[in-house]
C-alpha cells in the first residue's frame, strides 16, 4: 500500500498556454523513454527481483515515477488549457485535438501510442538492472533534449527537476547492481569461465 499525499513532488504553475512546447514535452507522458514507461518497468520488475532491498528499491522508484508522471501530465494540461480553436489549428496542435480534445493521452512526441512494448521485465536480475540503468539515461537524453528547446522558466524549472531525478536514478540502479553482483551465486548467475568452454577444449 502507499501513502498518497495529495501534492506535486516539484510544484507547476504555468501561466501561460504553449501548444507547440507541450507536444514535445509529451514524450515524457507516454514515450519510450517516459514516466508511464517507468514507473510500469520498475513495478513490475519488482515481483521477481531476488533481493529485497532492490525489491524496495524498485518499488519506490516506481512510485516516484508514478509522482513524476503526474507532473508531467500538469504541465501539458497547464499548457494547453481553454485553448481556443484558433489557437489549436495555429500551433498544429489540431491532429492531437480531434482524437483526444484537451485531455492527456499517453504518446510520444511524433504521435506515436504509448506501448508496453517499449520497456522489458525479463526476470533475470542483471538484465533487469541494466535496462534500468539505460532506461534512466535515455530519459535524461530526452530531458536535455526539451530544455534545449524550452526557454520559459516556468516549464525549464520542473523539467530541470525531473532530469536530476534521473540521474539520482541511474545511480541508485548502480548500486543495485552492486548488492546483486555481490549476493547472487553460480547456481542464479553465470560468470564466464574458460574452463567451461567446451569450444575451447581441444
Amino acid at each position: 500500500m502507499w501513502n498518497y499525499e495529495k501534492r506535486l513532488q516539484c510544484p507547476v504553475n504555468i501561466t501561460q498556454t504553449n501548444p507547440k512546447i507541450a507536444q514535445v514535452i509529451i514524450s515524457q507522458f507516454g514515450g519510450p523513454d517516459g514516466e508511464l514507461a517507468a514507473s510500469m518497468r520498475y513495478l513490475s520488475q519488482r515481483y521477481t527481483m531476488p533481493d529485497n532491498r532492490v525489491q524496495g528499491l524498485l518499488t519506490d522508484i516506481g512510485t516516484e515515477e508514478l509522482g513524476h508522471l503526474e507532473i508531467v501530465g500538469a504541465i501539458i494540461y497547464q499548457l494547453t488549457k481553454n485553448l481556443s480553436v484558433e489557437e489549436i489549428k495555429a500551433s498544429g496542435f489540431d491532429k492531437y485535438y480531434v482524437d483526444h480534445t484537451l485531455a492527456l493521452w499517453p504518446q510520444a512526441a511524433g504521435g506515436i501510442p504509448f506501448n508496453a512494448c517499449e520497456f522489458q521485465s525479463k526476470g533475470d536480475a542483471i538484465t533487469d538492472l541494466f535496462e534500468n540503468m539505460a532506461a534512466e539515461q535515455k530519459a535524461r537524453t530526452t530531458y536535455d533534449n526539451i530544455l534545449r528547446l524550452v526557454k520559459d522558466e516556468e516549464i525549464a524549472g520542473p523539467i530541470r527537476f525531473l532530469r536530476t531525478r534521473e540521474v539520482v536514478h541511474f545511480q541508485r540502479f548502480g548500486e543495485a547492481l552492486s548488492i546483486i553482483q555481490d549476493s547472487l551465486d553460480s547456481k542464479n548467475f553465470y560468470a564466464f569461465n574458460p574452463s567451461f568452454d567446451r569450444c575451447n577444449k581441444r
